[in-house]
């Protein structure tokens, strides 16, 4: 049986968006959507916050997490590696429970359009296919071996060329976009270094429609009236039965 602890990782500032975190998507901040998410799937030990401001602390103890880790300044800068953080959660977290936890699973509080199957689901390939990391995508908009160019040395080129060259999209080998929104590291992988990508690394794909990630006010307001119309859709299922 695994021992499984759920990070949740939530800086106070944001360059982008000020207060990020905690910006209200109707009546709820941010973080709300991932905490919750982590709770119904109701497959972790633990679920733990990590967070260099109170505000978010004291909202997360309001739900019922776990518990509150109030992260050191030097995790707390946007050039943070976000991986330093989730392991200093691992670290501290163990010695406060006196217990040790086999996979970690991050969740990340800009990804709230992820479904609870998708956390579960992402599990599941990962524990079947013996990951050492699993890192959730979606299908590709634009191809490197395709559409997507660069330039160099004044020239446009495809990014990705093939001794064959492609001329149609459907002929391009498939690529994937790295969403973040879920992480899945085994435990000793993670506290040995900050590499993802290791021989036994897995995918999980997730829908497109899932995997926005908030980066600028457009996103979040496309995220806002996303999960409004998820919940009037959930009310008309209710309402007809």
């Amino acid at each position: 049986m695994h021992k499984i602890i759920c990070s949740i990782c939530a800086r106070g500032g944001s360059k982008g968006i000020i207060n990020k975190n905690m910006k209200k998507i109707n009546g709820k901040p941010l973080i709300f959507y991932t905490i919750k998410q982590a709770i119904d799937s109701d497959i972790f030990d633990k679920i733990i916050v990590s967070s260099d401001d109170d505000k978010i602390l004291n909202y997360s103890k309001k739900l019922n997490v776990d518990l509150q880790i109030k992260r050191n300044k030097s995790l707390s800068n946007a050039k943070t590696n976000k991986v330093d953080a989730i392991r200093d959660l691992l670290v501290q977290s163990e010695k406060r429970f006196k217990s040790k936890f086999d996979i970690v699973i991050d969740l990340d509080v800009t990804s709230p359009l992820r479904e609870i199957s998708d956390i579960k689901n992402a599990l599941k390939t990962f524990i079947k296919e013996k990951s050492s990391v699993l890192m959730t995508c979606c299908n590709s908009r634009k191809n490197p071996y395709y559409n997507i160019v660069e330039r160099k040395k004044n020239i446009i080129k495809v990014t990705k060329s093939q001794i064959k060259k492609i001329i149609r999209r459907q002929d391009a080998p498939k690529t994937y976009d790295l969403n973040a929104s879920i992480y899945i590291w085994k435990r000793n992988t993670l506290l040995k270094d900050n590499n993802l990508f290791h021989n036994d690394t897995s995918l999980y794909v997730m829908k497109q429609e899932n995997s926005m990630d908030i980066d600028t006010l457009e996103d979040f307001n496309y995220v806002k009236w996303k999960i409004l119309q998820r919940k009037k859709y959930k009310y008309l299922l209710n309402w007809f039965g």
